[in-house]
């Protein structure tokens, strides 16, 4: 039981650290176009679009959402397993 315990909570961190990263480029993307445009550096300009852009297109697909299921399904299963050839050796 410790072992699905500590498996969730590493998903549940991982899922987290996912969204606290996308939000970090969204935030870096702007300020990078901000200082693009200032500056009248067009490629820095350019790369903060971008780096925005790719933060908000991750955020409308959910990436870490299917993400987490994914790794959820697989916790789970490996839970089963590891539940199953306990349950045999004893």
């Amino acid at each position: 039981m410790k072992k699905r315990k500590y498996l969730m909570e590493v998903l549940i961190v991982t899922d987290s650290k996912g969204k606290v990263d996308n939000a970090k480029d969204k935030v870096i993307g702007e300020v990078k176009e901000l200082v693009g445009k200032v500056t009248g550096n067009e490629e820095l300009e350019l790369k903060g679009k971008i780096q925005s852009s790719k933060s908000d297109l991750k955020a409308r697909m959910n990436i870490g959402d299917k993400v987490h299921e994914i790794k959820e399904g697989a916790a789970e299963r490996l839970n089963d397993i590891i539940d199953k050839k306990k349950d045999t050796t004893e």
